[in-house]
């Protein structure tokens, strides 16, 4: 099921006795989303994503804008009727039930044509119970159950419907380091085996970026940048993405164009002939770096962390707006840990410069700079 938002903007009235204003947690959101993707909605606390979810489930009313599932505009429709499996962040099990009996709980109240039998309804919970892999604790109360085995209750619990469309709300947030990995592969495995179209909310850019299709990055309720998170992450819109997404983070730089030349403090480090002269920052990812005892950057060395294949040569410089340089760079390559210094040329695909006003993106091309 195809689902678009168009013009979709909500507004609260500002708390606070003297406060008569809004508050706008969703601004002209606009995007298409295909039919059968994974999508994330990605950013930090209080950007408006989860603002965005209740919107699309009906839970809240927009103050303005439309919301379609395929052709259908289900704006003013009452969220029962939207078709929509909702998997929250705490789960919301009911305790005393058992998991077969939480996973039946959707289906007791339909009525109609779409009324179940108790042997449909069985039928039905074992099949969605058997798709995520918790047919053999049907029994069981969730108290008895992981923090995985819950979340896989809630979302057969959302799936038992046959939804149009399924939104998870921080799905892997109450799980620790290692059930968050087995659990987005999961979510994803289970997505691609169901092929509904399924919007999760995270704030987690790692979670994000590995199982979706497409990723919608939000700040202060207005879209930032949608598009695939390899594109998003290799060609960032402005500072803000590039500092949202990629761990380690990227390493920025206040820097200036003057005559065509891209320098770091008194470093030239790129020509960009074409740009105009201007205080910028300079982002440069971690991979961005090439060891070079010759190399146009030169940093305090402050030492080296292995992590195997690559080390991680971490280092300071009086312009990085970050407290330590991090630079991966292969094992193979050998560092002199007794220097003072480590010196780097820069991979200019994995250089971006923002204007230091706007933090808005400056764009090149084959090494010639191009103003947006």
């Amino acid at each position: 099921m195809k689902v678009v938002l168009q013009n979709l903007t909500k507004k609260f009235p500002e708390r606070g006795k003297k406060s008569r204003g809004e508050v706008t947690a969703v601004s002209d959101f606009n995007v298409e989303i295909p039919d059968g993707k994974l999508i994330g909605l990605l950013g930090p606390s209080g950007c408006g994503k989860s603002t965005a979810l209740n919107l699309l489930c009906g839970l809240l009313q927009p103050t303005s804008g439309k919301i379609f599932f395929g052709e259908e505009d289900v704006t003013d429709l009452a969220a029962e009727k939207r078709g929509v499996g909702m998997v929250f962040q705490n789960y919301a099990l009911y305790p005393h039930l058992t998991v077969r009996q939480n996973i039946i709980f959707p289906l007791e109240n339909l009525k109609g044509k779409e009324k179940l039998s108790k042997e449909e309804m069985n039928k039905r919970a074992l099949e969605v119970a058997k798709l995520v892999q918790i047919d053999a604790l049907m029994e069981r109360k969730p108290s008895e159950l992981s923090g995985g085995q819950q979340q896989r209750v809630a979302i057969a619990r959302a799936l038992v419907k046959m939804p149009r469309i399924l939104l998870m709300d921080e799905p892997l947030s109450n799980l620790d380091a290692r059930l968050r990995l087995q659990t987005r592969e999961e979510i994803r495995r289970i997505q691609r085996e169901t092929k509904i179209t399924t919007i999760f909310v995270t704030h987690d850019q790692e979670e994000a970026m590995s199982i979706s299709d497409m990723i919608v990055v939000m700040k202060e309720g207005v879209v930032q940048q949608i598009g695939k998170p390899q594109d998003v992450y290799d060609d960032p819109v402005n500072l803000f993405v590039a500092k949202f997404l990629g761990t380690p983070p990227i390493n920025v730089f206040r820097g200036s164009v003057k005559a065509g030349r891209l320098y770091i403090g008194n470093d030239a480090v790129l020509n960009v002939k074409g740009a105009s002269d201007r205080e910028v920052f300079v982002g440069v990812r971690p991979e961005g770096f090439v060891l070079n005892p010759q190399g146009a950057l030169t940093c305090h060395l402050n030492g080296v962390e292995v992590m195997g294949r690559d080390i991680s040569v971490v280092s300071t410089n009086a312009s990085c707006e970050n407290t330590v340089i991090r630079s991966i760079i292969s094992a193979e390559n050998s560092v002199d840990t007794g220097s003072a210094s480590v010196h780097f040329d820069l991979k200019p695909n994995k250089v971006f410069v923002f204007d230091a006003k706007t933090e808005e993106r400056i764009y090149f091309e084959s090494g010639q700079a191009k103003e947006q």
